[in-house]
């Protein structure tokens, strides 16, 4: 944002094309050459709007008949964003000079005695930026078997991440008085217009600077646009242009002060990723279409073999058959015929017998061997028939056994015609599953459609799991706790439909991007007081302590940590925590963490945990002062904010357990060495800081007993100063009392001869 008087290079430094001289371009055409240098079309897209706002209408100097557009927020992140805007999506440096060249053209400007091609309007360049971020999101499907038979199921819905980026570059018109200017009639009125945005500008940048809790920002819509810019997660760069004639020296000055006030503007500034339903929703689509084919394909697959293996048995059982039936017909045969010849000789011999032995004598000459012989036959005979019985016997047997077997084929038979009806009734419920998986696609797909559409008009109402690296502070500060009358957000779709056992189930995946995103969600829902209790009942804080304790991932702990913050400021869940070594588990995350958001989260809870009057002996003994204190090596802002916050609520619980006579003896705080830190940043020069130090020093000092340490650490000069020039009334008197009250620093005070 370019802020100074008409003549003093504000147009020059912004909006200069430099087409004759490349090393007179301005701020607009390097930072564009410098973010087409950095982008691949394959997965970045870059867009602009090039607008203006005159006499308080906001005018699209792309299309010049578009001179009204409204500005629309979203009521529940307070996000502005303007649908009725031109947006060109530019592929190279050539196509934004052009548009750049277009817009300057149909800008507003006039001769004044101040410059004789003076804007008369502020103009606002918004460029856009997505990025897709690839391979780190892929969607896999698992089979899982159950009783030998196969389904589909999906394992897990992980979808690409997209980050956005905007850049908004600012052309103020001129910030001088209108005598000045020899402004008339029309341009009188163009004039009073620019002063009432810049004053409501103003007012914005002092309410910001001083923290305070309103900050004026609907006063002019010059002053809405830019909300999220001087007052959110941006870096904002302003430029200050100024002239050297003496007789502009009181603009000169206001400028200049106006530039030192917008300096004490602290903003945070974040990543802000979201998901990419659309892509998921078309993968998930892809991959059923897979499945179905794929089950088609085995399924006719598995008929064709059932039908294969019955013909094949039923060919052999009537095989077996034919061959058992004639190989019986023709051993009976054989072994009757034996019998039958067998029999007729026995007879012949046994009718030669029956004659007279004398007779026999005679006629045949036979004698007593002979007769012998005969019944050695006979016995024979009688041994054949036994084994032709036998065998016989064998061949029935083996009939017997075809038949079994037969009984064992059709068994098989009637088991595979029942495993077909069961994978027939498996295809019908997996049928019925792809039906509600499509419907749940479905409604994931409009939700993604209506997202992408509040996303394409800037009002970031569709990131499904906001600042999930800010989310433990964030999401209860700018979110609203209930929206009775709107529509449920993803989450809470995806907490009801898939359920947070099975939620909580992920934390325990072997694959990491899962852990991920579960750990994400259950931050997400423990950032809601009306799921703390769900969670802790379900076993959900059991589970965020076990990820501390297992965990190596950087960003899965920085989330449990978050989560676990979230749930500590619940009376209840700090007993908990406490009964479950949570503060064992904080104090080692802090001592092998490096990342700052981590170190954060911690603090937070670690801070929350603080505020219990019950838990500070305990608090105490396992570590939890001096993890906080360890962690002031880290430096960031953040962090130090949170260790101020988690001291304050300890020296607070301290000053009133001594109040109600349940504590005697030094400060626990004294003890592990807190006091030369406090009395260090008491001065800080960022504001959540300061306060928190100041409150807790207070705290400390309202006790007797403390106060030979207070004074030799030189934190009695701290308590004046704070009584003295505190921006807040209630400590400024908290430590006016403190300091009344006290014999010994009303003593050391005289002794120092302090007036107060």
């Amino acid at each position: 944002m370019a802020y100074g008087q008409t003549g003093t290079g504000k147009t020059f430094t912004l909006g200069r094309l430099g087409e004759e001289d490349t090393a007179a371009r301005g701020i607009m055409v390097r930072a564009m050459e410098d973010i087409l240098a950095d982008i691949t079309p394959e997965t970045d897209t870059v867009s602009l709007s090039y607008l203006q706002l005159y006499m308080e209408m906001i005018q699209d100097l792309l299309d010049p008949v578009n001179d009204n557009i409204a500005i629309v927020e979203d009521p529940r992140t307070g996000d502005v964003s303007l649908p009725g805007a031109t947006v060109v999506e530019i592929r190279d440096q050539k196509s934004f000079v052009d548009i750049l060249r277009v817009g300057e053209a149909h800008r507003v400007a006039a001769n004044t005695k101040l410059n004789t091609e003076s804007s008369r309007s502020h103009a606002l360049l918004m460029v856009n930026v997505r990025r897709t971020v690839k391979g780190r999101h892929e969607m896999d499907a698992s089979i899982s078997g159950e009783n030998g038979h196969s389904s589909s199921i999906v394992g897990s819905l992980r979808p690409p991440i997209v980050r956005k980026s905007k850049l908004v570059v600012v052309d103020l018109a001129g910030s001088e008085r209108i005598d000045k200017s020899g402004s008339e009639g029309h341009t009188l009125e163009e004039a009073k217009s620019i002063n009432l945005s810049l004053s409501a500008l103003g007012k914005c940048i002092n309410a910001l600077a001083e923290n305070s809790p309103h900050v004026p920002v609907r006063d002019s819509k010059l002053t809405r646009l830019l909300k999220d810019s001087f007052g959110g997660t941006a870096r904002t760069s302003l430029v200050v242009t100024i002239g050297p004639s003496p007789r502009h020296r009181g603009e000169t000055t206001s400028t200049i002060m106006f530039g030192q006030r917008a300096m004490k503007v602290e903003n945070m500034v974040k990543l802000k990723e979201e998901f990419d339903y659309k892509s998921l929703c078309r993968r998930l689509d892809i991959e059923l279409d897979k499945l179905i084919a794929e089950n088609e394909r085995q399924k006719k697959y598995f008929d064709d073999e059932v039908e294969r293996i019955t013909a094949e048995t039923q060919c052999r059982v009537t095989e077996a058959e034919r061959e058992c039936k004639i190989a019986l017909e023709s051993e009976k045969a054989k072994y009757h015929q034996e019998y039958l010849d067998s029999i007729k000789i026995l007879e012949e011999k046994w009718k030669i017998h029956q004659q007279s032995p004398k007779k026999q004598i005679k006629e045949t000459g036979s004698s007593p061997n002979e007769v012998g012989e005969v019944q050695n036959l006979l016995q024979n005979e009688k041994i054949l028939r036994q084994s032709a019985e036998y065998e016989a016997n064998d061949l029935k047997n083996q009939v017997l056994h075809w038949k079994k077997m037969e009984a064992v084929v059709t068994a098989e038979v009637v088991k595979l015609r029942k495993m077909l009806d069961t994978e027939a009734s498996q295809k019908e419920k997996l049928e019925e599953e792809i039906a509600v998986l499509k419907s749940q696609l479905l409604q994931l797909s409009l939700d993604a459609d209506e997202t992408r559409r509040s996303l394409d008009r800037g009002d970031g109402s569709g990131k499904i799991f906001p600042g999930f690296d800010s989310l433990m502070s964030h999401t209860r500060n700018s979110e609203p706790r209930e929206q009775s009358n709107g529509p449920k957000p993803p989450i809470a779709k995806l907490f009801e439909q898939v359920g947070l056992q099975k939620i909580l189930s992920l934390l325990e995946s072997e694959e990491p991007d899962v852990r991920v995103h579960a750990v994400k969600v259950v931050a997400n829902l423990a950032a809601e007081e009306a799921n703390q209790e769900k969670i802790v009942e379900a076993g959900g804080l059991t589970s965020l302590l076990m990820l501390l304790r297992s965990s190596e991932d950087e960003t899965i702990r920085r989330v449990a940590a978050g989560a676990i913050a979230n749930l500590a400021m619940n009376e209840t869940n700090q007993d908990l925590i406490m009964a479950q070594g949570g503060v064992a588990l904080l104090s080692m995350t802090a001592s092998d963490a490096e990342d700052p958001q981590t170190l954060r989260m911690v603090a937070g809870a670690i801070a929350n945990l603080c505020g219990n009057d019950k838990l500070q002996i305990r608090l105490r003994g396992e570590g939890g002062i001096k993890a906080l204190l360890g962690m002031v090596k880290c430096g960031h802002p953040d962090v130090l904010a949170q260790v101020a916050r988690g001291i304050a609520n300890f020296a607070k619980c301290e000053s009133r357990a001594v109040t109600q006579r349940n504590k005697v003896g030094k400060s626990l705080l004294i003890d592990d060495g807190a006091l030369p830190w406090i009395v260090k940043n008491a001065n800080n020069e960022a504001a959540p800081i300061r306060r928190h130090i100041e409150l807790a020093l207070c705290h400390l000092a309202q006790h007797e007993v403390n106060s030979k340490d207070i004074i030799s650490e030189g934190a009695l000069w701290e308590l004046v100063r704070i009584s003295r020039d505190c921006s807040r009334e209630d400590i400024r008197m908290l430590a006016y009392r403190t300091l009344t009250s006290s014999p010994t620093l009303q003593s050391e005070m005289r002794r120092l001869r302090i007036e107060y």
